[in-house]
């Protein structure tokens, strides 16, 4: 009959220590506890300490130095950027405006939308673009939103939309290019008509942001479509003869506003709503659909020389690296119910 040996030792998978009992039967790790001989322990384990025992003996357990495969800094920024909006959300908890909150927890589920679309769509994205989106949306509902960036930097929002204008153009230039290069299709189109999809696709969703910026203008009350003073109005909707003709007011100092409340007197000029910033965004965005659309044309005209495009340019994963993502689903599925399971051996040893 094998002889079972209890091991006091310490649990090395963290840097806690905590004490154990390790079963050992002929050399070999059976089953591990807590330890209740130290003062102030009750044998209790944490799943990882519980799982100790896969820890040695899991042969997918990690039996050399492992060399990194892809960038490092990558991981790095999530993690950061991360780290940032969860203390900003528990700093906006704590001051109660959850609206604020409701902006880092959707701040947060954006972050996932690279992981997205590498693991469900199969969609290889570059390491620039993953970066740049990130900090996109870390700049835009952070950074613009909660800090004010937006009011305090003039032009923070300028240079938003034309980064957006350059990424849709993008985007829009990878689904035509993949369309382009199936041989499903019959079709070959040219270098400038495929950019002038991008670029109609970049400008299609900056549009469409603008309507969203104009629906939570005029039913939330609120303003996203930043307003401008200006010096000058030229309307003719102020033509006395109700005519078409223009009535231009010129060197405007002031305007006083009577509403319920009392009166109101905005200095400097006249309050234009939101009507600027709409225009402003558009043009930039068109520039920065532009300037890829370009990029795109030499990209497919000398293919494959193009480093600013590969940088941004996403591509459909080859069926080898489509099988090797989806094997590395399923082993870190399967790593987790095994995980579980020996936690939950732990726990009916332990009632």
């Amino acid at each position: 009959m094998n002889q079972r040996v209890i091991k006091k030792v310490r649990c090395n998978i963290c840097s806690a220590g905590c004490p154990i009992d390790a079963y050992v039967e002929e050399g070999t790790l059976v089953s591990v506890e807590g330890s209740r001989d130290l003062p102030g322990q009750s044998g209790g384990l944490c799943s990882k300490g519980a799982a100790s025992r896969q820890y040695v003996y899991n042969k997918d357990r990690i039996l050399y130095p492992m060399k990194r495969i892809g960038k490092k800094g990558r991981f790095v920024l999530l993690l950061v950027l991360q780290i940032l909006v969860v203390l900003t959300m528990v700093a906006e908890i704590f001051n109660r405006n959850f609206y604020n909150v409701f902006l880092c927890l959707l701040t947060l589920v954006l972050f996932n939308i690279p992981r997205f679309v590498d693991l469900k769509l199969n969609i290889k994205l570059p390491t620039m673009l993953e970066v740049v989106i990130l900090l996109f949306i870390f700049a835009a509902e952070i950074l613009g939103e909660i800090q004010s960036f937006y009011t305090i930097f003039p032009y923070w929002d300028t240079v938003l939309h034309t980064i957006n204008g350059f990424i849709m153009a993008a985007i829009g230039f990878a689904l035509i290019d993949i369309l382009n290069q199936d041989p499903r299709f019959h079709i070959n189109m040219s270098p400038f008509f495929v950019a002038f999809v991008a670029f109609c696709f970049s400008m299609t969703v900056g549009v469409v942001w603008e309507f969203f910026e104009f629906g939570m203008d005029q039913i939330f009350g609120m303003d996203m479509q930043k307003d401008f003073i200006v010096n000058a109005i030229h309307s003719a909707t102020l033509n006395p003869n109700g005519l078409n003709g223009t009535v231009s007011l010129n060197g405007i100092t002031s305007t006083i506003v009577n509403y319920n409340g009392g009166q109101y007197v905005i200095e400097g000029g006249y309050l234009d709503v939101g009507i600027i910033d709409t225009m402003k965004d558009l043009m930039v965005n068109c520039i920065g659909a532009v300037v890829f659309s370009i990029i795109g044309i030499l990209y497919i005209k000398h293919r494959g020389k193009g480093k600013i495009a590969k940088s941004f340019i996403p591509l459909m994963k080859t069926t080898e690296e489509i099988e090797e993502t989806q094997k590395m689903i399923e082993e870190f599925k399967s790593k987790k119910r095994r995980n579980k399971n020996e936690y939950r051996k732990y726990i009916k040893r332990k009632r």
